[in-house]
């Protein structure tokens, strides 16, 4: 799945436990203007970093998947507890830091022979 919108909070890292962490972030959407949806999306692992190109009021895409799962309390009650996991986060403006293409090499001089 993929969401776009505004970069509204980042939260830090938090080491859950010694072989896990993870890393929440808000965006908003403004699919209609008079009520945006602020959607926290995560980034676990070493994916956590993802995050860190951007800045609050960037316009990103989010790649994510809908994950579920049930927990049982103590007591015995049930409760289930869905999470967005991103897996990617990209910006229009990513394009621009990309590497100059062959054409924007110098060009072959004209005045030089071919040398085979």
């Amino acid at each position: 799945m993929q969401i776009t919108g505004k970069l509204h909070a980042i939260f830090e890292t938090k080491q859950i436990t010694e072989r896990f962490q993870k890393r929440e972030f808000v965006v908003e959407t403004a699919d209609n203007p008079s009520y945006p949806q602020m959607v926290l999306f995560q980034l676990t692992g070493d994916r956590c970093q993802n995050i860190d190109p951007y800045k609050l009021g960037d316009n990103v895409t989010v790649e994510f998947n809908v994950r579920g799962r049930e927990w049982k309390s103590p007591s015995g009650e049930k409760k289930y507890c869905s999470s967005l996991d991103a897996w990617t986060v990209t910006s229009d403006s990513d394009s621009a830091t990309e590497q100059p293409t062959f054409e924007a090499e110098m060009p072959w001089p004209e005045n030089e022979d071919v040398p085979f």
